[in-house]
């Protein structure tokens, strides 16, 4: 597997930016003030990688206010990138990385030549050692509940070096499994933003997987 294009600045700085934090915070809502809302608790709580999905009303200029006022270790993002012109708009409004459900090599191009990150869905090793050919800074193993995460441990000892981000159906109960399986991240939406106290729910998992993480 080709992982040259690793080391190009911003495949680096977002491959350790989801090793490091090791969750993709998810943003749906029906409208924009609950996702700025939802957002701005889930940052708050300590997460660094936020992704606001394209599904969301106003999705794009969430994701303009988020950067405007996001620290500078924050990544947002923009989900749900299903094509070229919504990826085309997600890096006008500033994403900083793609992440899509399907595997589509023409978005990853053009984010790679304005410097965005991507993390396209793929479901199969053959998706997943394409994407990472065509370019892709890790992978979305989506959905993540027709996977295990003892079938992923299973696959990486193939394929070790390939980035993974387990995603659909990932809890935080589950979440320190798929770490300890090898996934560089997991993401995760309802689970933390429904959570009778997202902020709380947020700070658990992340102590979950600096647990499984520590030496």
């Amino acid at each position: 597997m080709n992982l040259n294009h690793l080391t190009e600045p911003f495949h680096a700085d977002a491959l350790a930016a989801l090793r490091q934090h090791g969750v993709v915070a998810i943003v749906r809502t029906k409208d924009p003030d609950s996702a700025l809302a939802n957002a701005r608790l889930l940052l708050a709580s300590g997460l660094r990688v936020l992704e606001v999905a394209l599904t969301t009303p106003g999705a794009l200029g969430i994701v303009e206010q988020l950067r405007a006022e996001a620290a500078d270790d924050v990544l947002i993002g923009v989900g749900t990138v299903t094509d070229i012109d919504a990826a085309r708009a997600a890096i006008g409004a500033g994403a900083q990385f793609l992440v899509s459900p399907n595997l589509r090599t023409d978005v990853i191009d053009l984010a790679g030549r304005h410097g965005v990150a991507t993390i396209p869905g793929c479901l199969t090793p053959s998706e997943m050692v394409d994407a990472m050919t065509a370019g892709a800074t890790a992978v979305k193993i989506f959905p993540a509940h027709l996977w295990t995460p003892a079938a992923l441990g299973g696959m990486l000892e193939a394929l070790p070096e390939l980035p993974c981000v387990p995603t659909g159906g990932v809890s935080p109960t589950t979440a320190p499994d798929w770490i300890a399986a090898g996934a560089v991240a997991v993401g995760m939406g309802a689970s933390l933003t429904k959570a009778d106290d997202p902020a709380a729910q947020a700070r658990t998992l992340q102590e979950a997987i600096a647990g499984v993480r520590a030496p």
